[in-house]
């Protein structure tokens, strides 16, 4: 494999559950040496979160690919001694405790970039740092409601619905793993870290899009529109003989490929369709003629012929399909691994390619400080110390690998 953009960067990772995980598995993905720091009481919260795949939480398992394990206890005085030593060995320190945790910890961010200005710290936090809310806990459907998010999700304003997966917590991941990125290229133009946050409840604003701009712009609000677009039409579900399809028209001139395509070239310039706004506001009426144009076929007929059209179309698949589809099966995406007890694990890979390369899952989802005894070797502390260290339960260290394969080895696909 070439080089990756993040060789050579080394970050700490003391988050747990989704947003932060997520954001150092991206990291990961592009090469940067991931540290994942656990509480000796348990670990990550997640590790004991269903789905279970015997003894392993497949929540966990999702979002920690390619990381070191070391397991800690966080509130010793020895422990607080070498989560310092880790931070500033790290050119990374990435958190999402409530605000004033880290510095309970003997971690405050100003005190840390003191030591070492070239640190960057990089927060997720519920609500944000100041307010009403800041010192509130915050998970991913509290923040999906306090958004707006979930009022425009689902068939009509009495039914509205959570995203199907933890999407605030998954984008403030990668809103983390961005501001990381560019706070490690300001450092390389300055030689000065920086500090960097979010929060979920933040997130979830920002993904408003046009739907939160047309309240701000015309105080009108967005109302859920079940599968079909707010703003574009013909764009949703629409029925055909069997099952039914996607399709997305996105612009006048697939407007008119799509009446083409279907038998009735003139529906194009029809005075109730002419235009999008035209097409918005008789979207009923023409789903119905479209459906009834639709039924002729099957959806197997119509995909390659709307993809022919360039007309964007797809089905709605069940995860079995969706891993299952020729396309999806060509990009690789999914990897399998070897666990430290030696169980494989099929994993969807990172979705970033870096000189038309997919990233490489580089070693399994850890156990619980797995990787204990080679962070520590990793600081240079002396043998003696490190026994030590195990010895009176300041670190933890988990079952030794049973499997042969190098961490860092090829992954099969």
């Amino acid at each position: 494999m070439p080089q990756l953009p993040l060789a050579g960067i080394r970050i700490l990772d003391l988050s747990r559950a989704l947003a932060g995980p997520y954001a150092t598995a991206l990291l990961s993905d592009l090469g940067a040496q991931i540290i994942k720091v656990e509480s000796i009481k348990g670990g990550d919260s997640s590790r004991a979160w269903p789905p279970f795949e015997n003894e392993h939480s497949l929540y966990f398992d999702s979002v920690n690919r390619g990381k070191h394990s070391i397991a800690v206890d966080y509130y010793t005085d020895a422990g607080k001694e070498l989560l310092w030593d880790l931070a500033l060995s790290s050119d990374v320190v990435v958190e999402n405790f409530r605000p004033g945790v880290l510095a309970a910890m003997g971690l405050a961010p100003e005190k840390l970039r003191t030591a070492k200005p070239e640190l960057v710290v990089a927060t997720v936090s519920g609500f944000g740092a100041t307010g009403p809310l800041s010192q509130a806990p915050g998970l991913d459907q509290v923040a999906q409601g306090m958004s707006g998010l979930m009022s425009v999700t689902g068939p009509d304003t009495d039914h509205t619905y959570r995203v199907g997966v933890p999407i605030v917590d998954l984008v403030s991941g990668i809103n983390t793993a961005l501001a990381i990125a560019a706070a490690l290229l300001g450092r390389a133009r300055t030689g000065e870290g920086m500090e960097v946050s979010t929060s979920l409840l933040e997130t979830g604003l920002a993904l408003s899009a046009f739907q939160g701009q047309q309240y701000l712009s015309t105080g009108k609000l967005p109302v859920p529109q079940g599968n079909t677009h707010p703003a574009l039409t013909p764009y949703g579900v629409f029925a055909t003989r069997d099952i039914p399809l996607i399709i997305a028209v996105g612009s006048e001139k697939q407007w008119h490929q799509l009446c083409t395509l279907l038998g009735e070239p003139d529906m194009a310039q029809r005075s109730t369709y002419a235009t999008g706004s035209l097409r918005h506001s008789n979207q009923a009426a023409l789903k119905e003629e479209l459906e009834a144009l639709l039924a002729h076929r099957p959806a197997a007929e119509w995909l390659p012929l709307l993809r022919a059209a360039s007309i964007p179309a797809g089905p709605i698949y069940n995860y079995e399909q969706a891993f299952a589809d020729e396309q999806v099966q060509s990009l690789g995406v999914v990897q399998t691994v070897q666990r430290a007890d030696g169980s494989e694990l099929p994993l969807v890979r990172g979705p970033i390619s870096v000189n038309r390369r997919a990233p490489r899952i580089r070693k399994a989802p850890p156990s619980l400080g797995e990787d204990t005894l080679e962070v520590l070797a990793g600081l240079e502390l002396t043998q003696e110390k490190i026994t030590a260290l195990v010895a009176t339960g300041i670190v933890q260290v988990a079952t030794p690998r049973l499997s042969s394969q190098p961490s860092d080895s090829a992954p099969s696909t």
